[in-house]
């Protein structure tokens, strides 16, 4: 278990308040990408397998690709639970958490059989649970250990020439935006422990040496931010973090605007950090929001 520091918002909790009467539905949001799809139930596979015993998992989308919110639903009803913890796969809260999601679950509820007498709570969007700056700072870190340096250029030898780009999806929603810029600063300046060190500390990276920016729906954008970033003079090494779950278009047109800086500024190195993934590290953070929704539900 990751330890946290001021930053983060919750930690892990004992394993007690769910039960086999429990049923968790999993909710993502949809893609029409196959492997952006594929990852999403595989991260449902490590979920259940995680909470074998204690709670029945069905994963559901929201758009794009079955199974339905609906049709997930129905299935946890047939399995008799009493209760269900709808768990969000969503990074920050915003309009899909707020009222996307409650709204197609109501209608399922309603559309149930004696479906008022089924508790429902929901757990929070997994943002900056401690397992998930764990995976943030792990991707960062595999990230920074790729020195491949510039053709005609010696490796990096101080990595204070080395800029850090948080790149995150983008929302309307201000308190998403915030979110977002709060856990860059986690990530790469809060205190781990026990080393007590950040991996701003451990990689020496410069103080002013990180951004975050999004690529869609919010500002400064992605190309504004990388132009900003190397026109300084300052970084012969800029690297570029996703902060995206699963594979996709996104992540490609993310590639594709850090290829168009790689071609602006040839003398900058870009490195792109990989997408979170559907590891055991996300599969926790959602088990933990579930365990939390399940001590905090209303009796």
């Amino acid at each position: 278990m990751p330890q946290l520091s001021p930053g983060t918002d919750d930690c892990s909790v004992p394993a007690t308040g769910v039960t086999p009467e429990t049923g968790v539905l999993l909710v993502g949001h949809g893609t029409r990408d196959r492997r952006g799809t594929d990852e999403f139930f595989e991260l449902g596979d490590r979920l259940a397998n995680q909470m074998a015993g204690r709670a029945v998992v069905r994963p559901a989308l929201l758009e794009f690709q079955p199974p339905t919110i609906a049709t997930a639903w129905g299935s946890l009803v047939e399995r008799g639970v009493q209760r269900i913890v709808v768990a969000p796969l969503l990074l920050f809260a915003a309009g899909h958490a707020k009222s996307d999601i409650p709204g197609e679950v109501e209608s399922a509820r309603a559309a149930t059989p004696n479906g008022g007498s089924i508790e429902v709570t929901y757990s929070r969007p997994i943002s900056r649970q401690g397992f998930m700056v764990a995976a943030v700072r792990e991707r960062l870190s595999q990230a920074l250990q790729a020195d491949a340096g510039l053709p005609g250029q010696p490796a990096m030898a101080n990595e204070v020439s080395t800029a850090i780009v948080m790149v995150g999806r983008g929302s309307r929603d201000v308190c998403a935006s915030a979110d977002m810029r709060v856990l860059s600063e986690v990530a790469v300046r809060g205190k781990a422990e026990p080393s007590g060190t950040s991996l701003a500390d451990e990689h020496k990276l410069s103080p002013i040496g990180l951004a975050t920016t999004f690529y869609a729906m919010a500002t400064p954008r992605l190309p504004d931010t990388l132009d900003q970033v190397a026109g300084t003079g300052l970084y012969r090494r800029v690297i570029v973090q996703p902060h995206l779950l699963f594979n996709g278009r996104l992540y490609e047109a993310i590639v594709n605007q850090v290829a168009e800086a790689r071609q602006r500024f040839p003398e900058v190195e870009f490195i792109i950090s990989d997408y979170l993934g559907p590891t055991d590290a996300v599969a926790q953070a959602i088990a933990s929001r579930i365990q939390q929704a399940t001590l905090t539900r209303p009796e």
